[in-house]
């Protein structure tokens, strides 16, 4: 199809700050047209809202927005980036172009592109993301190759992504895609943070657009260890209650919580009966002033909302100022955040592997009636079939108000040790 008539035909695209919707004619071999530079005129900063590719093939359509619209956007949430453009550019292509722009490049830079993520968790992975959330040095350090090849080595790994569910409810369309971007960001923010253990899932970077990537953990849930026949020896239940605690206590130790510690959130490798800590994503900063979860819920597209220019990999984002403490897998969830009254979240993940110890001990699950745990009350038959953790888990399950047992390294059990010398 021939271009328009009142299309000026040049040999690149050039855009004009005089039209608020420009067409880009296709690229083709012609003499281009030089004009001579305009004297440079201070004016209002134009920018580009959208460039999107018409049905006409190689014709792209450039929507312009003025300094007031583009601030009235501000206050909204768009799909689409939006990057700021001054104006004093002419954006001619001919003889004095380079020229041209150097000079305006040394009195005035441009200002730095603006990040509008787009109202999704895979924005999180997106360029330019809040940090590089890139893998720590040789990340599969301590990892076995799948296999071998004659100048590679191959590993196994798993990648997650997030999951956004949509449903339209009387008419009005709702979405976890705010939920989900809160578990990814404070997920992100642990493997980021803590050093390499051998107790907590390896992280191995993020995927663009994607997700993040983790060691693959060929192995069973804790849940199916405890409830597998015959039971757990003593010294198999010892040296999973000294591992857990090892990886509690280093996560503790950079004043960040799990959150939703259970038997489902525990992997145990084969061979090699390793204890990983997993699934962080309702993790907390011991720094920050807890809601509870029927509070407006936060905005976790504001932290991404920023410009374009990310620190590097190796500066931390702060802590969030405030953060909601959702409840975790019951019978497991402390009874101070089953209330929303919870200050302490490292103190909860001390109630939580209490409940663990008493499944580890029992070799079964157990179950406590929500309502009664909302109160702090445990059933009369908790302990019954505890051999091990009794007196240690009663600590661990205390309410918090009464001197609840922290989780300490030095707790750790000697493997050799007698059941009399575990208290």
């Amino acid at each position: 199809m021939p271009p328009p008539q009142n299309t000026v035909e040049i040999g690149r695209p050039a855009f004009n700050r005089d039209f608020t919707n420009a067409v880009l004619t296709p690229t083709e071999s012609r003499t281009p047209t030089v004009t001579t530079p305009a004297p440079r005129v201070q004016s209002a900063t134009m920018h580009v809202k959208r460039v999107t590719l018409t049905s006409k093939k190689n014709w792209w359509m450039v929507e312009m927005d003025d300094e007031e619209d583009k601030n009235n956007s501000l206050n909204s949430f768009s799909s689409s980036d939006e990057t700021a453009v001054d104006s004093v550019y002419n954006y001619m292509h001919g003889a004095d172009e380079q020229h041209s722009i150097d000079h305006a490049r040394s009195e005035s830079p441009p200002p730095s592109p603006i990040y509008k993520p787009p109202r999704h968790p895979t924005s999180i992975f997106s360029f330019p993301t809040p940090t590089a959330y890139s893998a720590p040095p040789n990340p599969t350090a301590s990892m076995t190759p799948y296999a071998r090849g004659s100048a590679s080595e191959l590993f196994k790994c798993v990648v997650k992504k997030p999951d956004v569910v949509q449903l339209e409810i009387n008419g009005e369309m709702l979405s976890n895609a705010s939920d989900v971007t809160v578990q990814f960001l404070a997920e992100l923010r642990v493997y980021t943070t803590l050093a390499r253990h051998r107790n907590i899932c390896a992280f191995l970077g993020s995927l663009e657009n994607v997700g993040m990537v983790l060691e693959y953990l060929n192995g069973r849930t804790l849940y199916d260890v405890v409830i597998a026949r015959p039971p757990l020896s003593e010294k198999q239940k010892i040296d999973y209650h000294n591992q857990l605690l090892d990886g509690l206590t280093h996560l503790h130790s950079y004043r960040l919580s799990h959150g939703d510690l259970s038997l489902l959130n525990v992997q145990v490798t084969v061979p090699g009966d390793t204890i990983k800590l997993l699934d962080f994503g309702r993790s907390v900063s011991a720094d920050s002033t807890y809601r509870a979860p029927e509070d407006e819920p936060l905005d976790p597209f504001d932290q991404l909302h920023r410009k374009a220019s990310a620190p590097p990999a190796h500066v931390k984002l702060p802590a969030p100022k405030f953060e909601q403490i959702h409840p975790g897998t019951r019978p497991f969830s402390a009874p101070e955040i089953l209330r929303g009254e919870c200050q302490d979240a490292r103190l909860a993940d001390a109630y939580s592997f209490g409940m663990i110890l008493v499944c580890l001990d029992r070799c079964e699950c157990v179950d406590v009636k929500p309502w009664d745990q909302k109160k702090d009350l445990l059933p009369k038959d908790l302990f019954e079939g505890c051999v091990l953790f009794e007196e240690r888990a009663r600590e661990y399950l205390r309410k918090c108000t009464e001197g609840r047992r922290r989780l300490m390294k030095e707790d750790m059990i000697d493997v050799g040790h007698s059941k009399m010398d575990t208290s």
